[in-house]
C-alpha cells in the first residue's frame, strides 16, 4: 500500500506529486529544492552550502513525519547546476550523515527549478 507524506514543516509540492510516499518499509522522498522556509516561493540567501543544507533540513522534516532520520537514508540522488560545487556538497554531507553513508548517485544539470544550485532526493527504510 501506498502512502503520500504530507509534512507541515517541509513546503508544500509545487506540482502533481508528493513530498513523499512509503510503500511498505520503504520511504521515498521527492527531489526538494531549497527554498526558504518562511517565503517557498523564493530559494534560500547564500550559495551552494547554505542550499544544500537546506535541501537536507527539509528531507529530515519529511522522514521524521514517519518517525525516520537521516540515519534510515539507504540511497539519495543529488541533482547539481555546477558539479565544480561537489567539495562544499561533500562537506555538508559529510557532518550531515552518519556513516555508514547512504549510496548516492550525483548529476550535473543544465537546469533545477527556480534557478537552485541543488535539489536532492532520498530513499529510506523503516
Amino acid at each position: 500500500m501506498k502512502y503520500a507524506i504530507n509534512a507541515p514543516s517541509a513546503p508544500d509540492a509545487i506540482g502533481p506529486y508528493s513530498q513523499g510516499t512509503t510503500a511498505g518499509r520503504l520511504v521515498f522522498a521527492s527531489g526538494q529544492l531549497p527554498v526558504d522556509q518562511e517565503n517557498p516561493y523564493v530559494l534560500v540567501e547564500g550559495g551552494i552550502r547554505e542550499q544544500t543544507e537546506r535541501v537536507i533540513d527539509i528531507v529530515e522534516a519529511i522522514l521524521a513525519e514517519v518517525d525516520c532520520t537521516l540515519n534510515d537514508v539507504a540511497q539519495t540522488t543529488i541533482y547539481l547546476a555546477n558539479l565544480d560545487d561537489l567539495d562544499i556538497v561533500n562537506d555538508v554531507y559529510w557532518r550531515r550523515f552518519e556513516m555508514p553513508a547512504p549510496a548516492r548517485t550525483i548529476v550535473e544539470v543544465s537546469r533545477i527549478p527556480m534557478g537552485a544550485l541543488i535539489e536532492m532526493d532520498c530513499v529510506a527504510c523503516r
